[in-house]
């Protein structure tokens, strides 16, 4: 069994839930919320985590990812976030079910301009920047949720609003 196949029920998984997540997510009704003037605003978190699943391709597809001129994606509603969602991690999945174990263990780089901030086999890449980060940021806009007031779907297992 290749390494890609080991992830992709994990990836799976964690999609399903992450989609969940943004589906509750209120974004006509308090898309500038945001819980302290230091965090970032609800459609802000929401965004982020609905574009995160794109790292799986780009990470897949190409040896570097130059952020200089980069513009997060804004989607207005719930139904442009989570079509954008669905169509990342429909590719996502496609680009990581395609590769190779030694295509898991290329460098690749994230950039900034001329400023390299790390290089590091894709493998890395898929579980600390796709995988963990988006796991980090849909913890934070859970929490977001329950201080609006919306029920937090059960994630790994029952949570206060669901069993």
């Amino acid at each position: 069994m290749s390494i890609s196949q080991t992830l992709l029920p994990e990836l799976d998984h964690e999609m399903a839930t992450t989609r969940r997540v943004l589906e509750r997510v209120p974004m006509a009704e308090k898309s500038d919320w945001k819980p302290h003037e230091k965090s970032m605003t609800l459609s802000r978190l929401a965004n982020h985590v609905a574009e995160l699943p794109g790292w799986l391709t780009t990470t897949l597809t190409s040896e570097s990812l130059n952020l200089a001129g980069y513009a997060a994606p804004t989607h207005a509603t719930n139904e442009a976030l989570l079509a954008a969602f669905d169509a990342l991690v429909t590719d996502g999945r496609a680009a990581l079910e395609a590769a190779s174990d030694e295509d898991l263990f290329v460098p690749w780089a994230l950039q900034m301009g001329d400023q390299e901030f790390f290089k590091i086999p894709r493998i890395a890449v898929l579980r600390t920047w796709v995988f963990n980060h988006i796991i980090h940021h849909r913890g934070q806009l859970t929490v977001y949720l329950r201080e609006l007031g919306v029920p937090v779907p059960s994630i790994y297992g029952p949570s206060a609003d669901e069993g």
